[in-house]
């Protein structure tokens, strides 16, 4: 189904991070002959989607479009791990710590209240006895979403590719480069052991890489920047802060988020500033001391009882970021038949499945919908503060964009 084998493919993607591996899924289920391409393997441990877990929430402020994106993505990630017998969702619940009435969270939790989403107030001594684990006395109030949970992210990209083999999808390693062009269409993509692929339609969505593609057309618009995350272990015999226990958790105020206990890898929290720009393939993954120290500091005031925790693990993962947090799905501006799909902007993973979805109805000739044209390579991208920037996370240089 490949050049490679001698045949001409309808798609081929490039890239088998959540956002490759869930359009190469979509492609095959209409039909297509895809084939799905990654240097490394589905999640490897230098993708931005090879952690352990990610937070799934549909809290986005005061806008619907990513609330909505959310719960359909949810639907579709219980729906292949029921399929493919293997736990990919986590349902422990979110909880938005507020330092302020009228913020990110007052604005989410009006959200979720028109679109019908379940989601609960509480004022800090409701949180303190719901969750004793947990110190709230700094807070206004907290936005609870029962419903939300946690994804495991490494497992679940890998089930998603397991799924597309067994659909019929065709996947293989490579590292791959653009090869010939002609009449504004790209003829092939080339792999690093000489074999060439040529398909109808191409999807790039190679992650912290595709700035490095397309540098001409992305290299300004997406920073691949370093980001910590530590895993601490509560005492031996303490369940508090495990995800039977404990829900996700963001302090946006703080720049903090955090993840309960699963799976025995302790709980993982992490600094939601961007770090440095980093490169994805050469970059050493060690955690910067500094990191760590704020973690410990955080713990100390938000979560007394794992103030002296051991750390258990580290990763270091990163973020390819747009200056809006807005991601990029869009026609290459050169190239009819060659599609752009990144900038997941630390919030991307939970919404894989709906991507998907959305880049083959791109592929099929819809027209962006409402909402939508905010993936446009062309749309008007402002530097603003996001809930993965923290208070003050702002990318250096992008003031100057």
């Amino acid at each position: 189904m490949s050049a490679a084998g001698g045949q001409i493919d309808d798609v081929v993607v490039v890239g088998a991070g959540v956002m490759g591996v869930w359009t190469a899924l979509q492609a095959r289920r209409t039909g297509r002959a895809t084939t799905l391409i990654d240097a490394y393997g589905a999640g490897h441990s230098r993708s931005t989607s090879g952690d352990e877990t990610r937070i799934i929430r549909a809290s986005h402020g005061a806008d619907p479009f990513y609330a909505r994106w959310s719960r359909e993505a949810r639907e579709a990630w219980i729906a292949l791990g029921e399929a493919s017998g293997e736990r990919l969702f986590v349902p422990c619940g979110a909880l938005w710590f507020a330092r302020a009435d009228d913020g990110f969270e007052a604005a989410s939790e009006d959200t979720l209240r028109q679109l019908g989403i379940p989601v609960e107030r509480l004022l800090p001594r409701a949180l303190a006895a719901r969750w004793p684990q947990l110190a709230a006395d700094d807070l206004a109030f907290a936005v609870f979403e029962p419903e939300a949970g946690l994804l495991m992210a490494r497992r679940g990209v890998i089930a998603v590719a397991r799924q597309f083999e067994a659909e019929g999808g065709l996947f293989e390693f490579g590292s791959a480069s653009l090869g010939a062009r002609r009449g504004g269409r790209l003829e092939a993509i080339v792999t690093a052991d000489g074999a060439s692929h040529t398909a109808d339609q191409f999807v790039f969505a190679a992650g912290p890489w595709l700035p490095r593609l397309f540098p001409d057309v992305l290299g300004e618009l997406i920073r691949v920047t370093k980001q910590d995350v530590i895993f601490v272990g509560a005492p031996a015999g303490d369940r508090r802060f495990g995800s039977d226990a404990l829900p996700c958790w963001v302090d946006y105020g703080a720049a903090f988020y955090g993840i309960p206990d699963v799976d025995g890898r302790g709980m993982k929290l992490a600094p939601d500033r961007y770090g440095p720009v980093f490169d994805p393939s050469h970059g050493e993954r060690i955690v910067d001391p500094e990191s760590v120290r704020l973690a410990r500091r955080y713990l100390s005031r938000r979560f007394p009882g794992l103030a002296d925790a051991p750390v258990v693990e580290t990763r270091v993962c990163q973020y390819e970021t747009t200056p809006d947090s807005h991601f990029v799905i869009d026609r290459h501006p050169e190239l009819e038949n060659v599609w752009l799909v990144g900038g997941g902007s630390g919030h991307g993973f939970k919404h894989g499945p709906v991507i998907g979805r959305h880049v083959i109805g791109r592929l099929d000739g819809r027209a962006p919908g409402p909402g939508e044209e905010r993936f446009a390579l062309a749309h008007a991208r402002s530097p603003q503060a996001t809930p993965r920037t923290g208070a003050d996370g702002m990318v250096e240089g992008w003031a100057d964009w």
